[in-house]
């Protein structure tokens, strides 16, 4: 079962929050009393999925009016 929290309360203690989501812990955030969204560790086998490393192409990244201007 996640834990409830506030918005108010992630707001003040994001990192906090940050390292107990990465350790696996899950949290449904709360305003009003009312869920509003939930915070949940990433599956790192499945979820995420690197597209571009733009650091890989050039050192530093790319510059977005370049890339912008390419597409």
């Amino acid at each position: 079962m996640e834990s409830l929290i506030g918005l108010k309360d992630l707001r003040l203690n994001m990192d906090k929050y940050a390292t107990e989501v990465k350790a696996g812990k899950s949290f449904i955030v709360l305003k009003q009393s009312k869920p509003i969204f939930k915070l949940t560790p990433v599956d790192e086998d499945n979820s995420w999925e690197e597209v571009v490393n733009f650091a890989k192409i050039k050192k530093g990244g790319v510059n977005i009016d370049e890339l912008l201007a390419a597409l």
